[in-house]
This record gives C-alpha cells, structure tokens and sequence, in this order.
C-alpha cells in the first residue's frame, strides 16, 4: 500500500501533471460556455460580456493564442539553458526542483490552458448569415486568461530568480534535511535498553529472497513486513535499507523457517533515490553542494561554509532524539530485523566530502572544527561525542598536512584543542550527573 502511493506521488508530481489538468479543466470550460450561450444567449444588462462581432472574436482568440503557446515556449527554453547552467555548480537538485515547484508548474499551466482554451473557442467562431455564432462568453473569459498569463510570467521571472540563488537552494535543502530527521527519529523516552537482534547463526538454513529486478531501495514497508511475519510465524531479516542499490539476483532477505507472501512487495525498488525514507540521500545533496563549491573551477569556499552551518543546525535539532530500533518483537517472538541508520554514518555522509575537498582552505576547516565544538557541547550522548571527536581528529589530520602558513596553523591548533576541550567538558558534566543521581 506504501509502495503504490509513493509512486502515485512520483506520478503526481512530474512537471506535466498539474498542466495536463489545468489544461483539461481549460477545455471543459470552454465547452462549457459554448453549450451555454447556445441555449441560453446573452441575458440583457451584462455589459462586461464582449460584444464584439465575428472578425474581432476571430482576431483576438487567434492573438490571445499564438501569444500564449509564443511566450511559453521561449521563456521556458530560455529558464532551461540557463538553469542548466546553474546545475553545474549546485547539483541536479536545482533541476529536479525546478520541474516539481508546483508555482512553476502552475504557470505553465496558465499559458497551455490559455492556448487550449481560446483554440477550443476559435473553432466555434462561424460567420455568414445562415447560421452565425460568437462565443462572447468565451471571448470574455480570454481576455481575463491573458491578462492571467500576464501575472504568471511576472510571478515566474521572480520566482525562477529567487530559486537560483545559492542560498535559497541551501535553505531548500537544508529544509528537507529537517523533515527527514523528523520522520526519521523520536523523542528519546529515556536510557531503556533496546531489543539486540539474533547471533548470525539464527538465520543459517532460512529461506533466502534474491532481488528479481534491480533499482534504488525508495521504500521498506516495515508495518507490512511485520504483519505479514508475525501472520504466519516467521522472523524476517532485511539486507538492505532505503537508499541502497539493490542488484538483480542478489539476496535482499532471509525468512526463517521460511518467507512470508508479503515480503518482496513491501520493498519498493526505483530508478532513483528519493527523500522518504532515505535520510542520508538529502545529506548527500547538501554535501555535493559544499564539494562543488571547494572544487578548483568554482572555488566558493562560502557556499560550504554555508552548507556547514546547515549540519551544524541538523546535529543540534538531533540532540534528544534517536531512530527506532531495527529489531521489532510481538508477543515475545522476533518478527522483523533491518539496517537502519547509525549517527556515525550520519556524520560521515556529512563531512568527509568536506574534510576531504577542503583540507586546503583553512576557513572552511576553522569552521567546521567550529561546529563540531558547538554540536560536542551540547550533545548529551557520550557515543555520539565520540564520533564526533573522531571527525575533529580526521578534519585536523587533513588540514595539518595541507595548511602552510604558520599562522593558519596556530589558529588550527587553537580550535583543535577547544574542541577536544568541549567533548572532555560535556563528559565530565554527564558523570557528574551520575554520581549526583
């Protein structure tokens, strides 16, 4: 059931769909005010009704049209190139973007439905004197799409400039960094202890799932693997977590004494990775932003500096919480074990583009040894400080070997050790705590 709606929601979402609708409605509306006036006329007293003759409905319809489809075609094309031009120094996430912003889609909509809608309207224009017929209320309704269309292309132009600044697609990702961790995560109840998952020895002699087909994990249904585990008495193991390349003919899962039915639809397979449920695909925007930015063709050590501060944001919002466990039991029995995401491999998704694509800009490696203190100290887990003290010693390791200048080396040894001396600080409050208790 998860894996048909996400993909009603990838289907939704494509560039064309709201302007297919918006199109069909257009048409309807056309037809709708044709059927209209045929039966009904034109009452007495609307003098806001066009009530111009044949050769004037023909000459506007026929302007409102081509000017629409004309003003469509070359703003887009235009938008396109230079959009793809952009994508070279901030990712494809720009594109991708750009094709589902539904205001985008909305004002391609506007134009399409507009030529829609006056060809429908033109094609019922009919002179002579057997039968004439001018659809004015058509007419009418043209003359406010155009004016629409007029809005549109003043709304797009500031629009599509807004989203091609870095700092708003850094915001935008930073964005969906934050709503993933909040799907992602909970409250952290309390220090209980979670369920550990079986000796690999459990699952000798299972029966094993091998893939059928290939593409990117988009979704595990773990509800439904559960249900269908504990429906017919099985423990489920799952290989592979939202975000992995999934090979054919490769084991995906072990069912143990045997598979449930449900197993291999409750894995969703994609040709391309997809925000859901796959936390460290939005990490990885981000971070190829900040990788792009320190490359030598490009060289904005700004920009990653920016994307820094953005984890640094991400790190703080996640003190307090944690992932739900990957083991689930019901009754007592092991129903279903995954792989989910660990903070370490948070953090290396992170920073080790960083570290390493700017080992040699000490502003860029001052700041993240800045963020790494600030995260540390804040950090109840001691874990957690841990792996992050790991990356202050990967980031110093770097930057020692490619910082020159003696005075970017002293300002380096300053923030190392304030940052070690924040972890040792925020250990020495947790064991007070302790000991207190």
């Amino acid at each position: 059931m998860k894996g048909a709606w996400l993909r009603l929601r990838e289907w939704t979402g494509q560039f064309w769909f709201l302007p297919a609708v918006m199109t069909a409605l257009a048409l309807l509306l056309a037809w709708a005010g044709i059927q209209l006036e045929e039966q009904y006329g034109i009452p007495d007293g609307l003098t806001w009704v066009y009530s111009g003759g044949e050769s004037g409905a023909r000459s506007l319809l026929s302007a409102v049209a081509s000017s629409a489809i004309g003003v469509a075609g070359t703003v887009f094309s235009i938008t396109i190139a230079a959009l793809s031009y952009a994508a070279g120094s901030m990712g494809p996430r720009l594109l991708d973007n750009f094709t589902r912003d539904r205001g985008n889609q909305a004002v391609l909509g506007t134009f399409i439905a507009t030529f829609a809608f006056t060809l429908f309207s033109l094609r019922s224009v009919q002179g002579g004197e057997d039968s004439p017929f001018v659809p004015h209320y058509n007419v009418t309704v043209a003359m406010g799409l155009a004016l629409a269309c007029v809005a549109a292309l003043v709304y797009f132009l500031a629009h599509v400039t807004r989203g091609i600044n870095m700092t708003a697609v850094v915001n935008l990702l930073r964005d969906d960094l934050r709503r993933a961790l909040e799907r992602a995560t909970q409250e952290t109840a309390g220090e209980s202890e979670s369920a550990a998952a079986p000796p690999e020895a459990f699952w000798a002699g299972g029966e094993v799932l091998r893939s059928p087909d290939s593409g990117y994990l988009q979704l595990l249904d773990t509800d439904a693997l559960i249900a269908a585990a504990e429906r017919e008495g099985v423990a489920l193991r799952i290989f592979v977590r939202p975000g992995d390349y999934v090979f054919p003919n490769t084991p995906v899962a072990v069912g143990v004494p045997h598979l449930p039915d449900r197993a291999l639809p409750a894995l969703a397979l994609g040709p391309r990775r997809v925000a859901g449920q796959d936390l460290e695909f939005t990490v990885r925007q981000l971070a190829e932003v900040a990788a792009r930015a320190l490359s030598p063709g490009t060289n904005d050590p700004v920009t990653a500096i920016d994307v820094i501060d953005r984890f640094g944001d991400a790190l703080c919002r996640l003190q307090g919480r944690t992932w739900p466990p990957g083991v689930h039991y019901r009754d007592h029995q092991l129903r279903l074990v995954y792989p989910v995401t660990t903070y370490a491999g948070l953090l290396d998704s992170m920073f080790h583009l960083i570290r390493q694509y700017g080992s040699d800009s000490p502003a860029v490696t001052l700041r993240l040894l800045d963020v790494l203190r600030i995260v540390a100290e804040g950090e109840p887990d001691p874990q957690r400080r841990r792996e992050l003290r790991r990356h202050v010693d990967l980031t110093v390791e770097d930057a020692r070997r490619a910082t020159k200048n003696s005075g970017d080396l002293g300002e380096l040894e300053a923030r190392y050790r304030a940052a070690l001396e924040a972890s040792w600080r925020a250990d020495e409050r947790r064991a007070d705590t302790r000991l207190s208790t």
